[in-house]
């Protein structure tokens, strides 16, 4: 058994990804095999050294870095992924449940909304700076497009606007969207509209976060991108503290609040999960910042009150 397997087959692995120009997702899987190959001592790992044990002293080191429960799932997911690869090449031996006993799952009790208070501030609250000003026009688009993705907004072709609608696909999943512009959100488009002329064989995008002179396809059209979300992120981060709010904010915060928000105004999940361009309401319910105590308490009196009261002649 090659020594060097399972980062070989990571390599592979990685490696495809990014001529499919899926390079987010290859960038999430180089993270997990360097940090793994990190933790093991070694440059490269082989199958061998992916033990149950190993694998629960990595997840353990992982909790006392300050990772998250959902990171570390992703890390783990990322390694599942690459044994199984693996183990389906002949190259790594079958263990039942390797990966049984470290988490895998998705922990729903991270949320990441505001508070409708705090939303209002971050969204109208003038920072009293051009740079914060043009990054809340940016985060107050993204909501008002209906909890857009900086992905989606940043991507956005002069193309998808037509007759006041935004039609185009999701960059994550290319699932095909339709929004329409309201009319609070023309100034914001016009401010950020990109006025430049396009390039040949470039993206022509409709607002001015990305520069438009990378082919779709070119791995340095991603890491503008990534570069770009970090800018915005620092931004929105800047934003906040400008505007007093004691809440961790970033680019997620938008979508999440926006998710929320629907939810709290009885929205049906239903239409939450279409709007936000999910595949699967699964997804939708892990965006969704549960209610409060007051707001269950409210609805445990009502139903028991609702017993307590009940006619008999209602039957």
């Amino acid at each position: 058994m090659n020594k060097n397997g399972f980062s070989r087959c990571a390599d592979i692995y990685i490696g495809r990804l990014r001529e499919e120009g899926r390079y987010s997702t290859a960038h999430v899987y180089q993270n997990a095999l360097l940090s793994f190959s990190k933790f093991c001592g070694v440059h490269s790992v082989s199958f061998r050294q992916v033990t149950r044990e190993r694998l629960r002293r990595y997840e353990q080191h992982l909790y006392e870095c300050g990772l998250k429960p959902n990171t570390i799932s992703t890390y783990m997911r990322m390694l599942r992924s690459i044994y199984n690869r693996g183990v389906e090449a002949g190259s790594a031996p079958y263990v039942h449940r390797l990966f049984h006993e470290v988490y895998t799952g998705v922990d729903v009790r991270q949320k990441r909304a505001l508070p409708v208070v705090a939303l209002r501030r971050l969204l109208y609250e003038d920072p009293q700076s051009d740079r914060l000003r043009r990054t809340q026009a940016i985060a107050a688009l993204m909501f008002q497009f209906c909890g857009m993705s900086f992905a989606d907004l940043s991507h956005l072709e002069k193309s998808a606007l037509d007759s006041n609608v935004l039609r185009y696909n999701r960059v994550k999943t290319k699932t095909p969207m339709s929004v329409e512009v309201l009319d609070s959100a023309q100034e914001m488009l016009d401010q950020l509209r990109n006025r430049q002329s396009p390039r040949p064989g470039c993206p022509d995008y409709l607002f001015g976060i990305l520069h438009g002179d990378k082919k779709r396809k070119d791995e340095r059209a991603y890491r503008e991108y990534q570069s770009a979300l970090r800018r915005f992120n620092y931004c929105l981060k800047s934003l906040a503290k400008r505007l007093r709010l004691n809440f961790p904010v970033t680019s997620y915060t938008l979508r999440h609040s926006w998710a929320t928000t629907a939810k709290y105004r009885g929205v049906p999940i239903e239409m939450i999960s279409e709007l936000l361009g999910h595949k699967s309401i699964k997804t939708t319910q892990i965006y969704l910042k549960g209610f409060g105590l007051k707001e269950r308490t409210e609805v445990n009196k009502m139903n028991l009150s609702y017993v307590k009261n009940y006619s008999m002649e209602a039957l």
